[in-house]
């Protein structure tokens, strides 16, 4: 006779703390997985669920989107311990808690670059929403503390040199990935973080100033290594060090820096559909010295989020206001002003680019149009090559929601003559939405249409 399955009670008990059926976890679940890219998982439904408080244990991704789902539907993170499935994700650290150590997260992530089984379940991760609730204003001054009264772990010493250093290979990293996509390099990326700046991070410092920089400029390349698998829609990744990012840049004590990838933070959230979170991340981004210590370029940066959030909210004349604000700030901003390197991607055509992305949100088509034309003709686009070609593509589909689907076919090809060697997510999704534009056109034998469609299906084959 075959062994009687332990029910879960964990599961059961946290199910049951949410107030869901089963059929509503089922569908929460679905939600998430369609969110995360997990498509053989969007069929699970109420018979799932009940075999799993039954005993019977999800595989995959599984876990991991069902903890999601429940810690979205109770509003905290949930660890896939408290739902009785620990065997399933062993391997996996909670990055995701701000109250976790910041050098231990760094130390845990650099473990997971380098272990193929422990990089394969972070990667399985889901998105986790619960986790965009920031710190209490206390937390902040803590964290600022804590870099203050840390105490160096080894004998290596620190100095301006190393500082300058790390802050080279962020230039250079940032001016790989605005040209080619977050698909290239970001494993260097992560392996210098974790590896050489982790060890900074514990040395001897000359002074306060050079440990708060090299904080910064550490903070910098985690946000770098977050955008880059945001851009390449690997956000479970982006979201874990988005968070060490965040972190790091509260122990310098550096409020812009805070806001910058805050802001990004936001920005990922609108992508991913969850208006409430970016616009509370948007607004976190634009609070006290984080917008009011930053250079003119970056106040733009900060603003123009914050405008989408708003927009995305239904807000449209603060909207609207705010986008006033983002061009004004930007129009202070010197061409050779002492401006963070960070921001040095950011100026008429990025302002631009998302502007026409707040107007498209709000439905007002011939201005987003307008505003897409004005970030393609401003764009250095051999230099911001990826962002230059999601322009093209988002302006493409705005023609086609015009009705102008000849125009859209000229913009789409423009579009795929430049993305040759780039890796990006986004890009990708250009593609894959020209496809889905172009379908119900297909069996009418448009030269146009047929062109563009397949060049698309060619371009997705080579990056998939």
């Amino acid at each position: 006779m075959a062994q009687a399955r332990t029910a879960n009670a964990k599961l059961a008990g946290v199910i049951a703390q949410t107030g869901m059926s089963h059929a509503q976890v089922a569908r929460a679940f679905v939600r998430v997985a369609h969110e995360d890219g997990a498509d053989q998982l969007i069929g699970v439904g109420r018979s799932h669920v009940s075999h799993w408080v039954g005993g019977h244990r999800p595989s995959g991704r599984a876990p991991a989107i069902l903890c999601e789902a429940l810690s979205r539907a109770l509003g905290r993170v949930l660890t896939v311990d408290e739902i009785g499935l620990t065997d399933q994700a062993k391997s996996s650290e909670n990055f995701l808690d701000w109250r976790a150590d910041t050098l231990t997260v760094l130390t845990d992530l650099g473990r997971v670059a380098v272990d193929v089984g422990r990089r394969r379940v972070l990667g399985a991760a889901a998105y986790s929403v619960a986790a965009l609730a920031l710190p209490d204003a206390p937390s902040w001054v803590q964290m600022a503390a804590r870099g203050g009264q840390r105490q160096a772990a080894g004998a290596r010493s620190v100095g301006q040199g190393d500082l300058e250093a790390v802050r080279d290979m962020v230039s250079m990293f940032s001016r790989v990935d605005q040209r080619r996509g977050g698909g290239h390099a970001r494993t260097a990326v992560v392996q210098y973080l974790t590896s050489d700046v982790a060890g900074y991070l514990r040395g001897h410092f000359p002074s306060d100033r050079v440990r708060r920089e090299m904080f910064s400029a550490a903070s910098e390349l985690a946000y770098l290594a977050g955008w880059m698998a945001f851009d390449n829609d690997e956000h479970p990744v982006a979201q874990h060090y988005f968070m060490a990012a965040v972190k790091l840049a509260a122990e310098a004590d550096d409020g812009p820096m805070a806001g910058h990838v805050l802001r990004a933070m936001a920005h990922q959230a609108i992508d991913l559909g969850h208006p409430r979170q970016a616009l509370n991340l948007a607004t976190a981004s634009m609070d006290g010295e984080r917008y009011g210590l930053a250079s003119p370029r970056e106040r733009a940066l900060f603003g123009v989020i914050y405008a989408r959030s708003l927009g995305m909210t239904g807000q449209k004349k603060a909207a609207a206001a705010a986008l006033v604000r983002a061009e004004n700030d930007l129009a202070a901003a010197e061409p050779d002003g002492d401006e963070p390197g960070r921001v040095f991607f950011f100026g008429e055509a990025s302002l631009a680019h998302e502007t026409a992305c707040a107007l498209r949100d709000t439905s007002d088509l011939q201005g987003a149009a307008r505003e897409f034309r004005r970030s393609v003709r401003t764009r250095k686009a051999a230099t911001f090559t990826r962002t230059h070609t999601v322009t093209l593509g988002y302006l493409g589909a705005v023609q086609a929601r015009q009705g102008n689907l000849e125009e859209a076919c000229a913009t789409w090809s423009t579009a795929l003559d430049a993305m040759d060697g780039i890796r990006s997510g986004r890009t990708r999704q250009v593609a894959v939405d020209m496809r889905s534009v172009l379908s119900p056109f297909r069996p009418r034998g448009i030269h146009a249409v047929a062109k563009v469609d397949a060049r698309a299906a060619a371009y997705m084959a080579g990056v998939s």
